[in-house]
């Protein structure tokens, strides 16, 4: 084991819990103790099913965790565990994945467009592998990192674009300029990036950045550069309902790889996919605390923040769940957190905190009528959603609950080549996951803010 992550890191769970098991469980505790804080539930098992198939699917493909994605403690020690690298974008995410114990070389400060402070804070602290696009970054590197390894990046669509100053990435023809340049100015070359982002879905897109990273790759070895890396970006989907599956999207790279990159030629592959890894893992769950009505004639996104809308509740409350206490064993009159799922729906918004006004989540939602204190579930919430700024000490963060399934967690260590422990001294430690407050049915509502369930 590589010893980021051990077992106080996370809650051992049984096979075949979920996430809104999970849920219901800390739901029951936290109305309890009369807590309204809005938290995350994460399990590390379907990262770990995610790098294993990732594995599979792209044998010659090393994996670059972008940070920015998900920068929380556990992905990051999990991630570490399996042996990912990790991909930065500032110097508070290298300091973030550092802090932890991961080596520089295990970086990549992939930001096209970096501050001098955070270049020599990188070379500093070791960070050797970095990309350019421009004559600009390229000096910049140059003066203040000396030892850095750089990565020419190559813009994926080289279609002319209607905002170029926005586009990223050099052009083709522009390649040899740079590369002889980054030679005269003694900055070492070690090989091309690109990134499609949604693009990769493209088989004729990954196809074309393939060509072109092979043509530049030519160009660096004819200045005599070692051009030996190349990174393939991100852009793979987190969720099985996108309209073409990993599976397809893995076939058309390792097809493009055996063509211009073929197996034994030096080079070596990383890429960088961020929302694969941990959009599923993730549930978060957050209680209405204020509401309003909207009259019909006001559009619902008029400034104006609420927990959710429609007519006020009526004086009797919603018929109780099968799985909440009698009315007699409830504490101080509470109400059932389970709105009844026959009650008319209404179109709602949801918005962010007091204060934040201009913080619309979704509009237009056909929510059941909600009341202070009901509980919203959002599902596939692990990208974007934790910013590292909150993690180093920023904006409070809601808390993260991880669990990881003992099937799961022997799979750590049999990847590690560590011998799994017996049964009997796992025993203590699971966690059994029993009913709490009863899920109302997925809601099937867009956009992709809408919540999964209401407690």
């Amino acid at each position: 084991m590589n010893g980021y992550l051990n077992e106080s890191n996370f809650m051992m769970v049984e096979e075949g819990f979920t996430t809104r098991h999970l849920l219901e469980n800390l739901l029951v505790e936290l109305c309890q103790a009369s807590d309204q804080q809005a938290f995350f539930v994460a399990d590390l098992g379907d990262i770990v099913k995610k790098h294993l198939h990732f594995l599979k699917a792209l044998p010659r493909v090393k994996p670059y965790f972008p940070v920015k994605c998900n920068g929380s403690e556990g992905v990051i020690r999990l991630l570490a565990e399996l042996g990912a690298g990790f991909a930065c974008t500032n110097k508070a995410e290298i300091a973030c994945v550092q802090s932890i114990g991961i080596p520089a070389g295990k970086i990549f400060y992939s930001s096209p467009c970096k501050q001098v402070a955070h270049i020599k804070y990188a070379a500093s602290h070791g960070v050797q592998l970095m990309t350019f696009d421009n004559e600009v970054e390229l000096s910049k590197v140059a003066r203040s990192h000396p030892h850095a390894r750089m990565l020419l990046a190559v813009a994926a669509d080289s279609s002319p674009s209607a905002h170029p100053s926005m586009t990223f990435g050099a052009t083709l023809k522009s390649c040899r300029h740079l590369l002889e340049t980054a030679k005269e100015q003694a900055v070492e070359v070690v090989g091309i990036s690109f990134h499609l982002g949604s693009r990769v879905l493209e088989p004729e897109a990954f196809a074309q950045s393939a060509a072109a990273a092979q043509l530049a790759f030519e160009m660096g070895r004819e200045l005599g550069y070692r051009m030996h890396l190349l990174d393939i970006g991100g852009g793979f989907p987190g969720t099985e309902d996108t309209r073409t599956r990993f599976e397809e999207i893995a076939a058309v790279i390792n097809s493009a790889l055996d063509l211009y990159f073929p197996d034994g030629c030096g080079v070596e592959i990383v890429a960088r996919p961020g929302r694969y890894y941990v959009t599923s893992a993730f549930a978060f769950a957050a209680s209405v605390t204020a509401m309003e009505e909207v009259p019909a004639e006001q559009p619902g996104s008029d400034g104006r923040w609420d927990g959710g809308t429609g007519p006020p509740m009526g004086p009797s409350p919603p018929e109780p769940s099968p799985c909440s206490p009698p009315p007699e064993e409830e504490s101080g009159g509470k109400k059932s957190l389970v709105p009844c799922p026959d009650h008319p729906s209404h179109s709602s918004s949801l918005r962010g905190p007091p204060g934040h006004a201009e913080d619309l989540i979704a509009d237009g939602l056909e929510l059941p009528e909600l009341q202070v204190g009901d509980w919203l579930i959002f599902e596939d919430m692990g990208a974007y959603t934790i910013a590292t700024s909150s993690l180093l000490g920023g904006c409070p963060q809601p808390q993260i609950t991880y669990a990881m399934s003992r099937v799961a967690w022997k799979a750590v260590q049999l990847f590690q080549g560590k011998p799994p422990q017996t049964e009997d001294d796992r025993e203590s430690v699971c966690a059994p996951l029993s009913c709490g407050w009863e899920m109302a049915e997925t809601l099937c509502v867009t956009p992709v803010f809408a919540p999964a369930g209401i407690i």
